[in-house]
């Protein structure tokens, strides 16, 4: 037997051996790029990027149904994501591997062959290494790509962007909530990206964003950091506080007539969206956001009796939401669309294609070079039929019929126009020069290039409306759509001013917040770390030179005037802290506690929006006994004073006799044990209500949890929890008249433990009890 076992063992060590240094056992097949995309090694990014092109419209899970559509599609993605960096393509050459940390490639060359020895199956244990999900691979950025495409996008729309990496298992976690929240938000128009901090760690540092996992949003350039629990309607809710609060006007029957005919104003179209809704709609939000340069938007509810004339007004069928969109004529809408599912596509579309006026006042150089655009060699011509006229009452009629020529003659070739000659001089002086005329004009032109070069034609006769005018100034325009010559002069015309810029003053005041907050983001966020050192020794170079100011000044006062302080101190030290001798051995950086009530006014302040780490301590008293426990309760928690964290505040239950009730609902767990008899508790019956006068409450506004402090009772009472069955007629019959004769020194002494609970609630060994959201305090408990 014993030659049986030595057998055994020998056998058992064989077999360790060589599952350590065989390469032949089980080895675990190697992710080679190049074999994934089929290129060599000195192929070039061109060839790299050609080829995964192919490969990914090939293998890509929506054209391609196959079982292992998929999984192909990610290992291109991936494969291409190692070659088409030149650092990782290079790590990968040398040492075969794509980690996160390549400092350590070395080292980790050595183990290469004990980890392919024990390989294993990686999607058994659900690691994320190598199975990156297709929805982030398809939402991935570089940091090129985020600079050149997603910064500027993000001014026209925004974006929600995930931090993570490939081995942060914390990802798993939120990791469907992710996905419902992609499938419901990307429809919608928000931008959706992924950044991956082991690949993309300059971007990461850009952002500002140092852990795994992370959620940002972007809009206007700027980035908001997500601080709540990732749940999906939390992550909407963060997207819609992104987005500029008055993007989308409420309108009712008493503001539609305004908001329409406010075109003139703005120069802007206005769109009114009608659906049956209290909050407007994200999707409507989104929308008002991609195109608030050009269109104004308003919303009506039309499940509000306020919005019932307006929707009779426009004959709305209020089975489904529909789109009105009005130009010019206020009375009737130059488009229409309804339907009962909206889709984003459709609503772009219907904007996009009535997003200027019909004849829109030239304001700024960007409608110019919309509105205008320079003649494209393989485009069809596009010419501008701009009046030059002004703002005075006599120029009304004028203006008119030049609008009404316009709306008879709408064609893809002419866009139709206007300029004020105050507004916009420096443009009308270089068109109206050469001829010496003086508006209202009309004039033809088509620009040339982007630098301003014009060729142009005052059309004879000038614009007075009449109807010759009108048939003149078509028989031009049938001129120059048949030979292009017709424009005899050329112009280099300047940049338009724009009218809807804001004073000298509010834009260095804009320019300077921005700056601020521009730099705010860069020290706080990006770039901290860097200047860490440099604040570091400006931080101690100001607090060693005003702690020097300061302690000598205090030190120069206390050698002038030794006999005085002490006097003076001495008494207030005793008068304010007679208790200070307790178990705390904190020192009180003020000679009295501040105690503030918590009404309607102060508790959203002083408890729902308290800052993160920072407890209200709250006593419930009454009218009763205001005085007493409040004076009781200052001696007590006073050694605690010098906390920044605590503050204190009581809470009158004469006044909100329901909010302790509501209290006690949410967190049963925190309910006090009744000590009373059947006799007390048939006595009580008929107020039911219970006392919770003594009690102290710590509560943690942002975490909402709350730890509760049971008053002490004096005689009888204090012996509550002790009593025997022999004692219990005896104090039956007694607790009438001892209730009768209870002092002023019972309540004081309801508070006598409350020194040793406020030690235990600075330990962190009370017990929590947690409540799903705090109770109102709106409502005042009438005097009776």
């Amino acid at each position: 037997m014993g030659g049986w076992s030595v057998f055994v063992s020998c056998c058992v060590w064989a077999i360790l051996l060589l599952a350590l240094f065989g390469d032949s056992l089980a080895s675990a097949p190697e992710f080679d790029p190049y074999n994934v995309l089929g290129v060599t090694r000195h192929a070039s990014q061109a060839e790299i990027k050609k080829v995964y092109k192919s490969l990914a419209r090939e293998w890509h899970p929506d054209k391609n149904k196959s079982p292992g559509a998929e999984d192909m599609f990610i290992k291109i993605t991936k494969s291409y994501e190692i070659l088409s960096n030149e650092e990782r393509r290079a790590n990968y050459d040398q040492f075969g591997q794509m980690d996160e940390n390549q400092n350590f490639a070395q080292a980790q060359q050595g183990f290469r062959h004990y980890h392919d020895s024990f390989y294993f199956d990686e999607s058994f244990f659900h690691f994320p290494r190598t199975s990156r999900d297709f929805t982030d691979s398809k939402h991935l950025f570089h940091y090129s790509q985020y600079i050149s495409e997603v910064l500027p996008d993000s001014f026209k729309r925004p974006y929600l962007i995930k931090i993570t990496s490939e081995w942060c298992f914390t990802c798993i976690h939120i990791e469907p909530v992710w996905k419902d929240t992609v499938q419901e938000l990307e429809p919608l128009g928000v931008g959706i990206g992924v950044v991956d901090i082991g690949y993309e760690r300059q971007l990461a540092n850009h952002l500002g964003a140092h852990r795994t996992p992370s959620i940002l949003g972007l809009i206007n350039g700027k980035v908001t950091f997500f601080h709540y629990a990732v749940v999906r309607e939390h992550l909407r809710q963060f997207v819609e506080s992104l987005l500029p609060q008055k993007l989308v006007e409420k309108v009712t029957d008493n503001s539609y007539l305004e908001f329409l005919n406010s075109w003139h104003e703005e120069n802007k179209p206005r769109v009114l969206m009608f659906d049956i809704a209290s909050n407007i709609p994200l999707l409507y939000k989104l929308t008002a956001f991609a195109y608030k340069d050009y269109v104004r938007f308003g919303y009506v509810d039309m499940g509000l009796t306020e919005t019932s004339k307006v929707v009779q007004r426009f004959n709305i069928n209020t089975y489904a939401p529909t789109m009105l969109l009005f130009k010019e004529n206020t009375d009737k809408p130059a488009d229409v669309i309804q339907a009962r599912g909206m889709k984003k596509q459709i609503i772009d579309e219907f904007v996009s294609n009535n997003r200027f006026l019909l004849v829109p006042r030239l304001v700024n150089q960007k409608l110019f070079d919309e509105l205008c655009p320079v003649k494209q060699i393989h485009r069809r011509r596009k010419f501008c039929v701009l009046l030059v006229t002004g703002e005075g009452e006599q120029f009304v009629s004028v203006n008119e019929a030049f609008f009404d020529f316009a709306s008879s003659n709408t064609k893809e070739v002419l866009r139709f126009a206007y300029v004020y000659q105050r507004q916009q001089q420096p443009l009308c002086d270089t068109l109206l020069k050469k001829e010496d005329t003086t508006p209202p004009q009309v004039i033809l032109l088509e620009r040339r290039n982007a630098t301003g070069r014009v060729f142009y034609r005052t059309v004879t006769g000038g614009w007075n409306g009449s109807d010759d005018d009108k048939h003149r100034l078509l028989e031009q325009l049938e001129l120059l759509q048949r030979d292009s010559s017709y424009l005899t002069h050329d112009a280099m015309l300047p940049e338009l001013n724009n009218e809807f810029a804001s004073m000298f003053l509010i834009q260095w005041i804009n320019t300077a917040y921005d700056y601020l907050a521009q730099f705010y983001f860069d020290l706080l966020y990006s770039n901290w770390r860097e200047m860490m050192p440099v604040l570091s020794l400006i931080f101690s170079a100001l607090f060693i030179l005003f702690g020097t100011v300061i302690i000598q000044a205090f030190s120069d006062a206390g050698e002038d005037k030794p006999a005085k302080q002490k006097p003076t101190q001495s008494p207030k030290t005793a008068e304010s802290s007679p208790g200070q001798e307790s178990t705390s051995s904190r020192p009180p950086k003020k000679s009295f506690v501040e105690v503030t009530e918590l009404t309607d006014i102060t508790y959203m302040s002083n408890l729902v929006r308290l800052k993160p780490g920072h407890i209200n301590v709250v006593l419930i008293l009454t009218d009763a006994s205001k005085q007493v426990l409040l004076r009781k309760f200052a001696k007590e928690v006073f050694s605690f004073s010098g906390s920044q964290t605590l503050h204190y505040s009581f809470l009158n239950v004469d006044k909100h006799s329901q909010w302790m009730d509501s209290l006690m609902e949410s967190a049963p767990d925190a309910r006090p044990s009744d000590c009373l008899d059947k006799e007390e508790e048939e006595e009580d019956s008929t107020s039911n209500k219970s006392d919770y006068t003594g009690h102290v409450l710590a509560l943690n506004g942002h975490k909402k949890y709350f730890c509760l402090f049971r008053p002490v009772f004096t005689g009888e009472e204090a012996e509550c929890s002790r009593w025997s069955d022999e004692d219990a007629s005896k104090a039956s019959r007694s607790r009438s008249s001892s209730r009768q004769k209870a002092t002023t020194l019972e309540i004081h002494h309801k508070l006598d433990r409350l020194g040793l609970w406020m030690e235990r609630l600075m330990e962190g060994t009370l017990p929590r009890h947690y409540v799903p959201a705090w109770p109102g305090l709106d409502t005042i408990t009438p005097q009776k």
